[in-house]
């Protein structure tokens, strides 16, 4: 079914038993995120990108921002005019709650993706990754 090229944000926050010191390279660095995200990432020296790779497709973004031990935001560089107009994005975001001293990794993913529930599942694969990667 065609979305008109229409993306939707997935929000998810999932609960890892961790420090935030500890996962904030796993959220940041090509090194960090190929260990549970991506069957590779690497960085483009010349224009700053990274290069997230999947199923042997190469796919670029750039960091546009982070904040050291807080979250990363990743966007993804155009495919196609729609992208140019409404780029897709990552946002991996570490909080802890103060009270429970619990801590969360919250996700923001922007894209054309179309089915929401099978995009929690992968996603809910790509932390059970992390949590064996990190132990928690």
């Amino acid at each position: 079914m065609d979305t008109g090229g229409r993306k939707k944000l997935f929000t998810r926050d999932y609960e890892i038993h961790a420090s935030i010191k500890m996962l904030y390279p796993y959220i940041q660095s090509p090194g960090g995120l190929a260990e549970w995200f991506a069957d590779d990432v690497t960085v483009d020296n010349l224009d700053k990108t990274y290069i997230f790779h999947w199923d042997n497709e190469a796919h670029r973004a750039r960091l546009v921002a982070h904040r050291t031990n807080h979250f990363a935001r990743f966007e993804f560089l155009p495919e196609n005019e729609h992208d140019r107009n409404d780029p897709s994005y990552l946002e991996l975001r570490l909080e802890l709650n103060e009270f429970t001293q619990t801590v969360y990794l919250r996700v923001f993913d922007y894209s054309d993706f179309d089915d929401l529930d099978e995009l929690g599942d992968l996603w809910d694969g790509l932390v059970e990754n992390l949590k064996k990667t990190v132990g928690g």
